[in-house]
């Protein structure tokens, strides 16, 4: 008998939804409140594909809303009271508005950039406040590192760094990871782990000063198989890892660390079409002869259409990535994990608890290349 065949069950889907609701009204975070409606109606709906009895279900559910709304009791906002953040990759992107956005809040922020001279850091200095102070550091420079680390210890001196956000980050060329050329792999690791380790390792004693946050922005393709990123992706698993170890290591030190995932925005990670063109002929520049016969250069070049239908995928709004980064910021009782983004915690549970010949076949029919390498085109 369907647990949806009398009134008292769905009494108790109501009591459930009741209980659900003044969980999620008290979800201050986006990121968070997709986790906590996923959970519910994953166990909504399991107790209906189990048939459990109705008292079981309205117990199972019960207990968990209660378990979720304990663990989300304390989520009010600290004040800012001008507490000092480091951002890394100000430069444009999440991080040049996150720039802006704490400072507007009243946050002390150090804007770290790849080019204190270029436009982005020129309209950092011209648009805020004198809280915000730029910063030359190209995190693949340990110079650069400890050059802002001794600036950023002169300035708060005795208070201490409230929070790192590691966010400055690379893309690729979007291609095979046969295709990819090693000096593309080694400038991904540079940057997007390496760099926010050696950050981490740097600014690490002053997060203990103040108990503060480690927040490191990690990305969906981290998390999920996303074919023609292996560069990419491989490091954000890297840092993803990095980024949980350092939270069970760092807990007993009061130092909060926090992994954003987000999903498809528009940013320029992806560079100009100039640096698509410099990317391109980089690869074909290392194709050998076995490679030419299998794939062909028309194969490579096809791919550059890839970069303008991320692009157009995209989501223009940022809002919902510098919500969820300010609620890891700011929150007393942050989570350890953000999603920002369209159906991206989807995505993540699908990657995580789907059998993986269902996930291989998602994946290769709806994220593939529709264009094929030279010999199988033959071959066809």
């Amino acid at each position: 008998m369907s647990p949806f065949s009398s009134e008292s069950a769905w009494l108790c889907l109501a009591a459930t939804a009741v209980l659900g609701g003044m969980l999620l009204c008290k979800s201050r975070s986006p990121g968070q409140l997709r986790s906590q409606v996923v959970c519910l109606a994953g166990l909504w709906g399991g107790a209906c594909l189990l048939s459990l009895s109705l008292l079981c279900s309205v117990f199972l559910l019960s207990v968990s809303c209660f378990i979720l709304y304990m663990s989300s009791s304390d989520q009010d906002l600290l004040p800012v009271d001008q507490k000092a953040v480091l951002v890394t990759g100000s430069d444009s992107g999440f991080g040049h508005a996150l720039a802006k956005h704490l400072d507007k809040l009243g946050f002390t922020v150090f804007a770290g950039v790849l080019d204190k001279e270029g436009p982005g850091a020129e309209e950092l200095r011209k648009n805020c406040s004198e809280r915000l102070s730029v910063l030359q550091m190209d995190i693949t420079k340990p110079e650069q590192i400890q050059d802002a680390h001794s600036k950023v210890t002169e300035k708060i001196q005795d208070k201490g760094l409230w929070a790192v956000v590691n966010n400055a980050g690379i893309f690729h060329f979007p291609v095979d990871g046969e295709l990819i050329p090693m000096t593309s792999y080694r400038k991904c690791m540079a940057v997007n782990f390496f760099g926010a380790v050696e950050v981490t390792k740097a600014f690490l004693p002053l997060l203990r000063k103040s108990k503060g946050r480690l927040v490191n922005i990690c990305s969906m393709g981290g998390l999920v198989p996303l074919q023609m990123m292996a560069a990419y992706s491989s490091t954000k698993a890297a840092l993803t890892m990095f980024s949980t170890i350092s939270r069970l290591e760092l807990a007993k030190w009061g130092v909060k660390v926090v992994t954003i995932h987000p999903g498809g925005f528009q940013t320029n990670i992806t560079g100009s079409r100039d640096n698509w063109d410099k990317l391109e002929k980089e690869i074909l520049d290392h194709f050998s002869k076995e490679i030419q016969e299998n794939y062909g250069q028309d194969y490579v070049r096809t791919q550059k259409s890839t970069l303008q239908i991320m692009k157009e995928l995209s989501n223009p709004d940022i809002t919902p990535v510098l919500r969820d980064i300010q609620h890891a910021i700011s929150a007393r009782n942050p989570s350890s994990c953000y999603f920002p983004g369209r159906m991206t915690y989807l995505w993540v549970c699908f990657a995580a608890y789907s059998p993986t010949s269902l996930l291989d076949y998602i994946m290769k029919k709806y994220f593939h290349s529709k264009v094929m390498p030279k010999a199988l085109k033959t071959a066809s």
